[in-house]
């Protein structure tokens, strides 16, 4: 009974946070409209937001962009991430058809050349005509696959890229407009000088629509979700991350790829336990599913 008795203690700990949006008893939902109203002042499209979370975490959102110093960066970062996976694919075929490694590493004389045998290979002698290469990589079908591949992932990652764009200058009008901070100097602003700002518009100008003042916890909980879960998670022993090993003893094991699975698998994923970033699927909360809901996941 004792540690029946500590064991709720400590699950009283982890105390709900409400909902910005939460569902309204009937009858009431008429006397809340009511009771709204269109405050004074710019009426963009952050007024009123349905669900905050949205505005706070990335990407790219309030938190993200203002830790990634602005518009010009995350565009930049963009930008070059698009570059960057032209090169490694561009470098790669490269490497792949238009290299002659028997001649690079000296397995073989120089056959289109009058240097002399004892002379030093050099990088364009290695290097095959444009021709051969092009011969060569037409007659690999498994790496014109994979360049195609490659080629929609690439537009993929564009398309997802001018998407952001949108929302990057969505976020910077807000930082302008909203709070006051112009592009130019949000570097020297800190997390907790933005957040202040924030705070003061929601009570100036509302955000949502919560039953309760807006307070720095709630915006912290929102940005840290689902790492606060993953915590409680380790520290309820309810994820695998502890091993015992022969001769080595206990280990803790959680790569950045197991994270993601786990994030993907929880949170994030088609079958996750959130049907939106803030709210648990209605199956989630019945008692009686959740042995059936265990053996799914």
């Amino acid at each position: 009974m004792a540690e029946q008795g500590e064991e709720d203690r400590e699950y009283r700990e982890y105390r709900r946070l409400e909902d910005c949006e939460e569902d309204s008893p009937p009858g009431e939902e008429e006397e809340e409209q009511l009771l709204l109203h269109v405050t004074e002042g710019p009426t963009d499209s952050w007024h009123h937001i349905k669900d905050l979370d949205i505005s706070l975490t990335p990407p790219p959102h309030i938190y993200q962009f203002h830790q990634r110093n602005g518009f010009a960066c995350v565009v930049l970062s963009d930008v070059l991430e698009l570059v960057q996976f032209l090169f490694v694919v561009t470098f790669s075929t490269f490497l792949l058809c238009c290299v002659d490694y028997d001649v690079l590493f000296a397995t073989r004389p120089l056959n289109h050349s009058h240097v002399p045998e004892h002379t030093k290979v050099t990088l364009p002698d290695a290097v095959l005509p444009a021709p051969q290469c092009a011969r060569r990589l037409r007659g690999s079908g498994w790496l014109l696959f994979l360049l195609v591949l490659a080629g929609a992932v690439w537009l993929c990652r564009l398309v997802t890229a001018l998407r952001r764009l949108v929302g990057y200058w969505e976020i910077r009008s807000f930082y302008i407009r909203a709070l006051g901070i112009p592009a130019e100097e949000l570097c020297n602003h800190s997390w907790q000088s933005v957040q202040a700002r924030l705070l003061a518009l929601q009570r100036r100008q509302p955000l949502c629509v919560p039953r309760r003042e807006l307070t720095e916890l709630d915006i912290h909980h929102r940005i840290l979700r689902f790492r606060n879960y993953t915590v409680a998670m380790v520290n309820k022993s309810l994820l695998p991350v502890r091993f015992r090993l022969p001769l080595l003893g206990p280990v803790v094991f959680l790569t950045r790829g197991l994270q993601f699975n786990l994030e993907l698998l929880l949170f994030r994923g088609p079958a996750a336990l959130f049907q939106n970033t803030w709210s648990l699927r209605p199956q989630v909360k019945r008692a009686g599913a959740r042995q059936a809901l265990a053996r799914g996941l």
